[in-house]
């Protein structure tokens, strides 16, 4: 039976109290939007979303996420309701060391939580993501009268979330490619926390959307249950039209509705209302029950597992009708949606890689990482890539590849120029499954995406990021795109792993690795200057342990480590050293989080603390400090560069094998 409105404006209340007294209690928090959108809320999650507490993860589950994440407590208040597993003792630790209740959601903390929010706007990118892996993976798994992808992805958004650039870059981009089961409700209460927000946002944002392709709905009441159900109808309707278009529902709302003195200003983003307006507030609302308790008759009304039961099994007896005609199909989404790879791909991984060191022609890693994709991408359809505007040079398109578009299916983007946009898209394909996205640009351009490559290390989400032009090496394009601090700074990412290869194989490997990584994120920092072909077949299991003894020394006195485009510098010096009879060893480091993951006996092995060390890299070079130390010596780039080819480039600023072996002399003191 559905609710009444004055039910749902009472259910809507159950929500606003829980919010209240878990920031009272925590002494912190954010109560102003979960009072301001606690009816958005209620007719959502009661008369529209389609989920099952008891099974958070059900494929078919449609997707909410809260981008304004600092609302974080309307979350809990409506997972609590619902009847996830999310006790009202949870709700009273807060923002409390390891509660599942922390200032902002946090995605595989708290079930239910589909993404971790609270940079702004970037929770909405994930839900774009989220709706195009829908769309892509219904076009390629439905089939007439089995309809077993068919979802939508909800998003509540504030005025930060919208004036943040990444709405433009995603919301542009979903218009573009009509991600029709995309519906947005914005929370229009024209607060932020400097105060009304005339000053410094004063969009047209209905027009704004309208213009990106959407279908918009205006001027709804967002404190009124019966305006809002009709705008979330229309939305639904909107998303199963052919030609349909993704929905910004624009809600207009009052911050901190309820609180007697504080609704509708800028103190009550932030802060607890204190006791005297909380009373007020119980007193004004006639709300009689004790802190973090809901009245019985409203907690019945709010429990969606009988319903969420409901139609998860209506939905897995459609699945098994599917089955039943397209076992194969099914058997493969299963797959894709429980993360695991093919068998095919396990089996003939070796045989791949093997081919590929065949290949000993130098060879940019930017173009051995195309090769690596054009022979494992066949053997992964999960696999799905692109490029922000710059696919003929990151060359991350493969044999094969099909361009995505409005109208068509594909396992390739051009994501236009939305660096941000694009690794935050990402992220919401990982979270929703049946992916493993991939993406390329610059290296410099990864400080645009950076945020976004932190949430998903935040998050242990497997996505793949491919940088190329890594270095002083792509030359004249000049400082602006030569990378400088961009690799250190992007090892420092916990859960990062960053792979900057030499030749052919280490890049083979450290796809192969990237791939078969389910834990995180990884970036592939790749040249587009040719390399010679260094490591050797057997050396593969080496490199995959992220650091190894490239080329050796009978009884070596110094290590000389480098990585990507400076190991042949590093072997080019060790040649000289032995001409002039001084005996040293090369460590090709792709990936130090993998070496510094192994055991201190390995370490010991590939760099022995005994022996004095150089370390060479195109890049800002006080990360190899730690593996050096202050008596050893870096060559690296202490500045920015300079516009000119990249060998001028190269001696210019002392980034030579000449260096290396004055480095070692000096530190052997001959």
């Amino acid at each position: 039976m559905k609710s009444t409105s004055l039910d749902l404006n009472r259910m809507a209340d159950a929500l606003r109290f829980l919010a209240v007294d878990a920031v009272e209690k925590s002494n912190s928090g954010h109560p102003g939007a979960p009072l301001g959108m606690a009816e958005m809320a209620t007719v959502l999650w009661s008369r529209h979303l389609k989920h099952n507490p008891a099974n958070p993860g059900w494929p078919d589950r449609d997707r909410f996420v809260l981008s304004n994440g600092h609302a974080s407590m309307l979350l809990y208040a409506l997972l609590h309701l619902s009847g996830y597993d999310m006790p009202a003792a949870e709700l009273q630790r807060f923002r409390q060391l390891h509660s599942r209740t922390p200032g902002h959601p946090e995605h595989g903390l708290t079930p239910g939580v589909e993404t971790t929010t609270g940079p702004l706007g970037q929770g909405l990118a994930n839900a774009v993501g989220m709706a195009l892996a829908e769309k892509l993976l219904a076009a390629e798994f439905n089939r007439p009268g089995h309809a077993v992808v068919n979802h939508l992805s909800y998003v509540f958004v504030g005025d930060g979330c919208l004036m943040e650039g990444i709405s433009h870059e995603v919301c542009s981009l979903a218009g573009t490619l009509r991600l029709s089961k995309l519906v947005v409700l914005y929370d229009d209460n024209g607060i932020s926390i400097d105060g009304h927000v005339q000053g410094w946002f004063s969009d047209d944002t209905a027009a704004r959307f309208r213009a990106y392709g959407w279908h918009v709905i205006g001027q709804v009441n967002g404190h009124d249950p019966k305006a809002v159900d009709a705008a979330l109808q229309a939305a639904r309707e909107q998303a199963q039209k052919p030609d349909g278009r993704p929905t910004l529902i624009c809600c207009k709302t009052v911050i901190g509705k309820g609180a007697p003195t504080k609704a509708g200003g800028h103190e009550v983003h932030g802060a607890p209302l204190g006791k005297a307006e909380t009373q007020a507030m119980r007193e004004a609302l006639d709300w009689t029950a004790a802190p973090f308790e809901t009245p019985p008759e409203l907690a019945a009304s709010w429990s969606a597992l009988e319903r969420g039961r409901t139609a998860e099994q209506v939905w897995r007896l459609r699945f098994e009708a599917y089955r039943s005609e397209h076992p194969e199909l099914a058997a493969e989404l299963e797959r894709r949606w429980a993360g695991t790879l093919p068998d095919s791909f396990v089996e003939n991984l070796p045989a791949r890689l093997a081919a590929l060191c065949e290949n000993t022609q130098a060879l940019a890693t930017r173009k051995s990482s195309q090769l690596t994709l054009d022979a494992l991408a066949p053997l992964l359809p999960e696999i799905f890539g692109g490029s922000a505007d710059l696919t003929g040079s990151n060359l991350t398109n493969f044999k094969g590849c099909v361009i995505a578009g409005r109208d068509q299916a594909g396992n390739h983007l051009s994501y236009g120029v939305r660096e941000f946009g694009m690794a935050a898209m990402m992220n919401g394909m990982a979270l929703h499954g049946g992916f493993i996205p991939y993406g390329g640009t610059f290296l410099t351009f990864s400080d645009y995406s950076r945020n976004a490559i932190r949430m998903a290390a935040l998050m242990r989400q497997q996505v793949i990021h491919v940088f190329t032009h890594d270095s002083i090496g792509l030359g004249e394009d000049g400082p602006t795109h030569q990378a400088v601090e961009q690799v250190p700074s992007l090892r420092l990412i916990p859960g990062l792993d960053v792979w900057r290869p030499c030749d052919l194989q280490e890049t083979a490997q450290a796809w192969s690795q990237a791939l078969q990584r389910r834990t995180g994120p990884s970036a592939l920092v790749l040249s587009r200057q040719n390399l010679p072909a260094l490591s050797r077949p057997e050396q593969a299991e080496a490199i995959q342990r992220g650091g190894y003894v490239l080329r050796d020394a009978a009884q070596p006195r110094a290590v000389i480590i480098a990585t990507g485009s400076e190991v042949q510098l590093a072997v080019q010096a060790q040649e000289q050293l032995a001409a002039l009879g001084l005996a040293v060893r090369v460590v090709s480091m792709p990936c130090s989080s993998r070496f510094d993951a192994q055991s201190l006996a390995y370490q010991e092995e590939v760099l022995p603390l005994a022996l004095p060390a150089v370390a060479i890299e195109a890049a800002q070079p006080d990360f190899w400090r730690k593996y050096v130390g202050r008596q050893g010596a870096v060559i690296g780039m202490q500045t920015f560069g300079e516009s000119a080819p990249a060998p001028e480039l190269y001696r210019h600023f002392g980034i030579t094998a000449e260096a290396v072996v004055l480095a070692v002399r000096g530190l052997l003191k001959l």
